[in-house]
């Protein structure tokens, strides 16, 4: 069990970078807030820099940078590789595993490969026209997009259009994939070690962004309620996923427990980050405060790449 950590915040001089030029920006101030102020009250000297454009200074004398930007600029990276270039530490995954489980196409071919259970799936291009060759239910994905943005689960035809056209607002290949029902549960993995197994359960519909982000129309259980056999499985078929991208330092793996087993449909490498999130409550189920647990990020992500400063 991960309770204590080698990494002392104490008169460390810190920056957290929130924000972003995303979709997600108001959420990733909400993450990049919470921990800042956790960091300080563990006695570091925290400067929090909002981001809004593709580019971002970093004072000197910074000893770590806590990327805390959900989605485009901050998950995809395009800010790793700016940081690695000025040869600055940061938390999370370097930029090329970054690319790869931001885009849910290239997370999807890198599954399939490790043979890691995924739903079935298709590649349309904005441009042609074509319709998803694949039978209903299905689920329309704009592939470079987080918090659920640009998701959207179509049971009849006459949905179809819609769709496409509002994924089309997000780039030129879209993701379709068979729906596949069951328990949305995610998974917390820090470096080797997976975090108790939480169950999402919204009030209706499925998981998107009003339900994430809307107070009280989504139940979460943790650890969630499944045997010690399902548990095993999807703590195995996430920790599978996460190294078939090849992550080593923390991500949330979201996954469908059906009736034939779990099946993973895709993986945050830089999830939710205030003390009401899925990841803390996940490590807080295992006695992991959210302090430790941001220390522990810090810690693993020194190990990974080392410092840089």
């Amino acid at each position: 069990m991960i309770t204590k950590t080698s990494f002392d915040p104490r008169n460390r001089h810190l920056v957290v970078l929130k924000g972003g030029p995303g979709s997600e920006h108001d959420v990733s101030l909400r993450s990049g807030s919470s921990v800042a102020a956790a960091l300080r009250n563990a006695g570091a000297h925290v400067e929090e820099i909002e981001v809004t454009g593709m580019e971002v200074s970093i004072p000197e004398g910074t000893e770590l940078v806590f990327n805390l930007i959900h989605g485009t600029f901050g998950e995809d990276g395009v800010l790793q590789q700016l940081l690695d270039e000025r040869g600055i530490a940061y938390t999370g995954e370097g930029s090329a595993q970054s690319r790869v489980a931001f885009d849910k196409i290239l997370t999807k071919q890198a599954l399939v490969k490790a043979g890691v259970p995924s739903p079935h799936f298709e590649i349309l291009s904005s441009k042609t026209g074509i319709w998803p060759s694949l039978p209903l239910p299905i689920v329309i994905k704009a592939p470079r997009q987080g918090s659920s943005v640009g998701v959207h689960l179509i049971h009849e035809l006459a949905e179809i259009d819609q769709a496409l056209a509002d994924c089309r607002l997000y780039g030129e290949e879209i993701l379709v994939e068979e729906l596949v029902t069951g328990r949305e549960l995610t998974v917390g993995v820090i470096g080797d070690q997976v975090l108790p197994v939480v169950e999402i359960k919204p009030n209706e519909g499925f998981y998107d962004y009003t339900n994430k982000y809307t107070k009280g129309a989504t139940e979460y259980l943790v650890p969630a309620p499944l045997s010690s056999s399902e548990t095993e499985a999807v703590q195995g078929a996430a920790l599978a996923a996460v190294r078939a991208l090849g992550l080593s330092v923390y991500s949330r793996v979201d996954v469908l427990l059906a009736a034939d087993g779990p099946t993973v449909l895709e993986i945050n490498t830089i999830p939710g980050m205030t003390e009401t999130s899925l990841l803390p409550k996940a490590a807080a189920a295992m006695g992991i405060d959210f302090t430790a647990l941001c220390c522990r990020i810090a810690e693993q992500s020194l190990a990974v790449r080392g410092s840089c400063t």
